[in-house]
């Protein structure tokens, strides 16, 4: 240690490293001594806030060329020997954004769930959403389709946690249609043999009967804006291999979900499937004025009331049968004397006249032998 307040002088260690004792002055009166060993400084250097780094940082070391220019360092010469393969996406622009927003209302039940995550495997422009309340009324629901930008919207609603309706609108400006759904089936309750790749782009294929009808019509052209996906959206495949086809019959839509075979040129059914049946379409988005009404609808409340009353008619008539079968039971019976006319027609046999036997009957002639041995007294005279 070095006693001096204002000089510096150099030992030697013990081991025989040489090492300098400095001594330190302040300004204050006390002095403080400290003793490195030439061992770097192991502790960050501090940085004041808002200021650049310390610039006793080493350098980056480069290698020179004998004829004078730098090498070109590792990574340069990595980045020569690199071959990219640009990505399989056609460059094409993504001039479509129809974006389909598909949530439901609470009160739903696992099925409807599982419906709508296959909807949106099968959708690659679609979009999610929590639950809506049910306290909020539907023209709610265009103000969620504008925050989450999307101008096409499948909302599923629940009531009486066994009724499901789909209402499919075009936000915020309409038209809208409302469906009962009928009829789910989904990709696990299937397990169909069909697949198709997950976010390739569908065929959309429609009944005759839809370009007959304006109604049909008009919904032709809501199912082709919602569920055809845009062309060179960034989260679609640039493959079609699977077909959305849209029936009509029984005054229902029915959908199906299949995937085209290149082989035979054949489908295989993949899923989901449901069948909607029309309630009514609306000019506005989530009402306003009605332009078509079904009026082969009924709604399945009038239903499972007139499902009641035939088994309580049914029971009612049961009832009434077992009681006349008792009645008829506990009636006195008449007693009714023979009737004269019952022998009318029939005819009495002819009487034989009576024959007399004055002669005794002759005695019956004997055929059998009572003089011929037994079985076993032949056999015995054989053996003889």
């Amino acid at each position: 240690l070095c006693l001096l307040p204002h000089s510096c002088s150099t030992t030697s260690a013990p081991l025989g490293a040489k090492s300098r004792v400095c001594c330190l002055t302040s300004t204050s009166s006390n002095a403080r001594c400290g003793f490195s060993a030439n061992k770097p400084n192991m502790s960050p250097p501090k940085r004041k806030r808002g200021g650049q780094g310390p610039a006793d940082k080493k350098a980056k070391k480069v290698k020179i060329v004998a004829d004078g220019g730098e090498a070109p360092s590792k990574s340069e010469q990595e980045k020569k020997n690199e071959f990219t393969i640009p990505a399989p996406v056609s460059m094409g622009k993504w001039t479509n954004k129809e974006r389909v927003l598909i949530f439901s209302s609470r009160g739903i039940n696992f099925r409807t769930r599982h419906l709508m995550q296959d909807l949106r495997n099968i959708m690659p422009h679609s979009k999610a959403d929590t639950k809506m309340d049910r306290k909020d009324k539907l023209f709610v629901v265009n103000e969620v389709c504008e925050i989450k930008n999307c101008n096409k919207c499948l909302f599923f609603e629940a009531k009486k946690k066994q009724d499901l309706y789909m209402w499919i609108s075009n936000t915020p400006h309409g038209p809208s249609a409302k469906f009962l759904v009928q009829n789910i089936h989904t990709l696990a309750e299937l397990k169909m043999t069909g697949n198709c790749l997950k976010g390739s782009r569908p065929l959309l294929s429609f009944d005759p009967k839809f370009d007959k009808e304006p109604q049909y019509a008009l919904l032709k052209e809501l199912f082709i804006q919602t569920f055809s996906t845009p062309q060179y959206h960034p989260k679609s495949q640039p493959f079609v291999d699977h077909i959305f086809t849209f029936t009509i019959a029984d005054n229902r839509i029915w959908f199906r979900n299949y995937q085209i075979i290149e082989e035979d040129a054949s489908l295989v059914e993949i899923g989901p499937r449901f069948v909607l049946n029309l309630i009514k379409i609306f000019q506005g988005s989530f009402g306003g004025p009605t332009l078509y009404e079904n009026p082969y609808f009924q709604s399945p409340n009038m239903h499972r009331r007139e499902m009641r009353l035939a088994a309580a008619a049914k029971v009612r008539e049961k009832q009434m049968v077992k009681e006349m079968q008792k009645m008829k039971r506990t009636q006195a019976k008449e007693e009714v004397g023979k009737d004269v006319t019952a022998d009318v027609f029939l005819t009495p046999a002819e009487e034989k006249p009576v024959y007399i036997e004055t002669e005794a009957p002759e005695p019956k002639v004997m055929k059998k032998n009572k003089h011929k041995a037994f079985k076993r007294q032949r056999m015995q005279k054989a053996r003889r």
